[in-house]
């Protein structure tokens, strides 16, 4: 299996500590508001990275965290706690802001048929663990207090912008993240801050510094390191957290440990919609219940965002998800057969049901090529549209289809047949037809298409499909 690694720069081949083990870290959601199709861009495709994983023998450790504290709106030490910002929002208290969100979001994974990580840690649940590696990285001299809060000394740590090939030098103050006179380096960032004089938040802790809460970035290195140890082989998150927030882990995590955070580090690319990156902040966010409230399946969303490549820049249009969903009707459409096979001359088809899966896999092991999956898939499913299938295969069959539900998520193998009066309608359709009673045949059909079935007429007789 082979994956692009932001750290090289290059496609390497996966090569895992602990073979079969894959530790995997994801960083997780923002728990202050809804979460948009920006955000299920990088779930879903962090989701095919679990599931080739899967199919290719290895058994992976998924870890993705809940960051419901500390998440500043600036994206790094300044500007208030997203938490707060929901709480003050909706009149609520921060702690059942993020109980709702992450419910919220929860569900949407479900929706999206989304693999359940191995655990989903909460950064108010590792307080304790969060404040221990601040002390490891105080004891190395890492650290430093100023009036607001304790920071991490970027300049002890030599590689800071290794990862991200950052020049420093020619970075303005305030450029890369909220420029503080009292820091010693701009590149500096919070460890713990402070809470405000005169002020109370609704998540607060003591400390050894004082009291306060964790920055954003300390909470990653602590759940990784607690649940997946020193070295982890796969890194994943959108690209926008290599500057700051990735870089920023690295060095707090190399710096306590001595050892590499990561193996390999894999990022999703940014979504634009009319052209513009997807932002809560700029308002522009569509959630999977404004697509549900035009009756768009999610499944056509999932294959929407497999339809580009995780590494290259992404664009949503409601168009562009109406084709996707045409898509999803074919794919659809291929899986429904197994409940109504027809003889028919299998010699007419140019693969063989069982290869499907494995050619499938082939293409997902290089570097999760999702668009090369789904062309093959409509390949696949025109073909067998066309010479329909066996009775005799339909077990074979419905082994190809739990293959490609396996590696692609799509939950094929679960689509039902259709009722027993509607397959006496259907029976009825046909009678008709055979007896050249078309007027009584067009009535069966409109009766069907009003029950969302379709029907298409074939030499071998007429099969159903779902609108």
């Amino acid at each position: 299996m082979r994956l692009y690694n932001t750290l090289s720069r290059k496609i390497e081949e996966l090569k895992p500590q602990s073979p079969p083990q894959v530790k995997v870290y994801t960083c997780g959601p923002t728990v202050y508001d809804y979460a948009h199709v920006g955000h299920w861009f990088n779930y879903v495709r962090m989701d095919s990275l679990i599931r080739t994983l899967k199919a290719n023998g290895y058994s992976p450790t998924w870890i993705m965290n809940i960051t419901d504290v500390g998440h500043l709106t600036s994206d790094s030490d300044e500007g208030e706690d997203k938490l707060q910002k929901g709480a003050r929002r909706e009149g609520k208290s921060a702690w059942d802001i993020a109980e709702f969100y992450t419910r919220d979001f929860i569900d949407g994974m479900r929706l999206l048929n989304i693999t359940e990580p191995n655990k989903m840690p909460k950064a108010t649940d590792h307080i304790s663990e969060q404040i221990d590696l601040i002390k490891i990285l105080e004891q190395d001299g890492f650290i430093y207090v100023i009036d607001d809060g304790v920071y991490f000394d970027t300049s002890k740590f030599p590689d800071y912008s290794k990862f991200a090939r950052l020049d420093l030098d020619e970075q303005l103050p305030g450029a890369r993240v909220s420029f503080n006179p009292s820091k010693r380096n701009g590149s500096d960032f919070a460890l713990w801050k402070f809470t405000p004089t005169g002020q109370q938040r609704d998540m607060e802790w003591d400390s050894p510094w004082g009291k306060g809460f964790p920055g954003w970035h300390i909470e990653c290195s602590a759940m990784s390191l607690k649940y997946l140890g020193e070295t982890l082989d796969i890194h994943t998150g959108g690209i926008d957290h290599v500057p700051v927030h990735h870089t920023n882990e690295i060095a707090q995590s190399q710096s306590a440990t001595g050892k590499p955070l990561s193996r390999l580090w894999l990022h999703s690319n940014h979504v634009t919609i009319d052209g513009i990156k997807i932002s809560k902040s700029l308002e522009n966010g569509i959630r999977l219940q404004d697509i549900a409230d035009k009756k768009i399946p999610l499944e056509a969303l999932r294959l929407h965002i497999m339809e580009s490549h995780y590494r290259n820049q992404s664009k949503f249009t409601w168009q562009s998800l109406q084709a996707a969903q045409n898509r999803w009707q074919d794919l659809r459409a291929m899986a429904v057969l197994r409940w109504q096979p027809r003889a028919i001359i299998s010699d007419a088809a140019t693969f063989a049901l069982e290869d499907i899966p494995k050619q499938l896999l082939r293409i997902m092991s290089n570097d999760l090529d999702t668009p090369q999956a789904l062309r093959f898939l409509s390949t696949v499913s025109n073909q067998i549209l066309s010479v329909l299938i066996e009775k005799g295969k339909v077990k074979q069959y419905e082994i190809m289809l739990k293959g490609i539900d396996e590696i692609m998520g799509f939950n094929l193998l679960q689509q039902p047949d259709i009722t027993d009066s509607q397959k006496k309608l259907l029976a009825d359709h046909e009678v008709a037809r055979s007896e050249q009673k078309w007027e009584i045949s067009d009535k069966l059909r409109d009766k069907l298409f009003n029950q969302k079935i379709g029907l298409r007429d074939t030499p071998q007789g007429t099969i159903w499909f779902r609108l």
